[in-house]
């Protein structure tokens, strides 16, 4: 295997293109939120639900019983609250609203009552402090640079 490193000249040359910023659709489009889309898989769902409000931080006390946006008590409802906690929590960026195909973005606020979903910025977003992330992110690029001097040293 070969590690190939660009020159400097080349990485001053700036590309253009047409397209917007990769990931991050609230630069040129406005607010947007994640949601779940209804019609898909019910199990795809679930499981994209699990993992948000597991593996993926996504803050999801609001949609346990008692909470604000508990009512209504459908897999959709929970799914899209969960789904808009973990992008706006993860900069907003394209992937981050995919869960599987499960998700889609909405430039329509989907808040209701007192169930208030966050936007980018707000005051009111429950989401994780982004150090814990960076903490961890930081942790295996460590890992990754003893790993590839490791492997070039032998």
């Amino acid at each position: 295997m070969e590690v190939s490193v660009q020159e400097k000249a080349d990485a001053a040359i700036p590309v253009m293109t047409n397209s917007p910023p990769e990931g991050n659709t609230t630069f040129l489009d406005g607010t947007t939120w994640c949601v779940a889309l209804p019609g898909v898989s019910q199990i795809d769902l679930q499981n994209a639900l699990d993992w948000a409000c597991g593996m993926g931080m996504a803050d999801c006390g609001a949609i346990q019983e008692g909470g604000h946006c508990y009512e209504p008590d459908t897999l959709v409802a929970h799914a899209s609250y969960a789904f808009n906690n973990y992008y706006q929590q993860n900069g907003n960026s394209d992937i981050a609203c995919n869960f599987g195909g499960t998700a889609t973005l909405t430039k329509h606020n989907p808040s209701y009552g007192k169930c208030m979903y966050a936007a980018p910025g707000s005051v009111g977003s429950a989401a994780p402090p982004l150090w814990k992330h960076k903490s961890s992110f930081l942790w295996w690029e460590i890992v990754g640079v003893l790993l590839l001097l490791l492997y070039k040293g032998s």
